[in-house]
Parts: C-alpha cells; sequence; structure tokens
C-alpha cells in the first residue's frame, strides 16, 4: 500500500499512531486559514487529533496522482490529492488534502483547503479552541 493509502486509511480508522512513521519530521502543514505553516511531526499529530475530534461524518470521496510543486523548495514531488467531505458544527465541508512525498516517499507537505467560507470560518474556530484546549498554540490575551 503507498503511502497516501496508509494516510487515508489511517485517517479514516482515527489511527493516529499509524500516521507517525507516515511524516518527515520536518513536515510543513498548510492550513487553509493561517499563512504560515504549522511545523514538525509533534504539531502535525497534534493538529490532526484536533481535527478527528473536530470533523463530523469526515470521509474521502476520491484519490488523485501526479506531482505539483512544494512550498518549501519548489521542486516539483510526488504527490497525491484526497478530496473529502465532512460538517463542522453542522455546516457542509468540501476539501482536499494535498500530501507531497519525499523520496523515500514519506510526507513531508500536506496542504488542506476547503469550502465555503463559512464553513472554513467554523473549522476555524473550532480547531483554534481545540488547539489551545491540547496545549499546542497558547491561550490568547485577553483584550
Amino acid at each position: 500500500m503507498d503511502t497516501a493509502a496508509c494516510f487515508r486509511a489511517a485517517i479514516e480508522a482515527h489511527d493516529l499512531d499509524a500516521l507517525e512513521d507516515l511524516f518527515t519530521e520536518d513536515i510543513r502543514f498548510y492550513s487553509p486559514v493561517k499563512f504560515t505553516p504549522f511545523e514538525g511531526r509533534h504539531m502535525m499529530l497534534g493538529l490532526l487529533k484536533v481535527l478527528l475530534r473536530t470533523f463530523e461524518d469526515f470521509r474521502y470521496v476520491g484519490h488523485f496522482t501526479g506531482t505539483a510543486e512544494t512550498g518549501t523548495d519548489g521542486d516539483e514531488a510526488p504527490s497525491a490529492v484526497l478530496p473529502f467531505r465532512a460538517a463542522v458544527h453542522g455546516k457542509q465541508v468540501h476539501g482536499i488534502d494535498l500530501l507531497q512525498f519525499d523520496e523515500a516517499g514519506r510526507v513531508k507537505e500536506f496542504t488542506v483547503m476547503v469550502r465555503p467560507l463559512s464553513a472554513t470560518h467554523a473549522l476555524s474556530e473550532a480547531v483554534f479552541a481545540g488547539l489551545v484546549a491540547d496545549g499546542l498554540v497558547p491561550q490568547p490575551a485577553d483584550g
């Protein structure tokens, strides 16, 4: 089974342990709501834990492979696109996971794109609250 198929199976099974070896140590995660990427395997696994709690009825609905330019070095890398459907607080989400692989086949970049804007806002708020609750990002200072 290739990395994208292993990734998909682990996400669908909510098996975070199976994901760890699929990522490079310095993986970069490009969020639909944050300009700078999240970096590192620890942060990636923590973020996925929050996402798996946040999404309702998450399911992949396709799988495409090819190559795409990476954000890190601008080189083309083997890539997979996994379209998905889910809900967040009752709002329907359509999205894609773009996985880009290193020469060993591990995920070195992971980009998520979602629509519509109302669902993106709901997702952003829910994920941020989960990241704060799990201690992955600091609680914002009041006023």
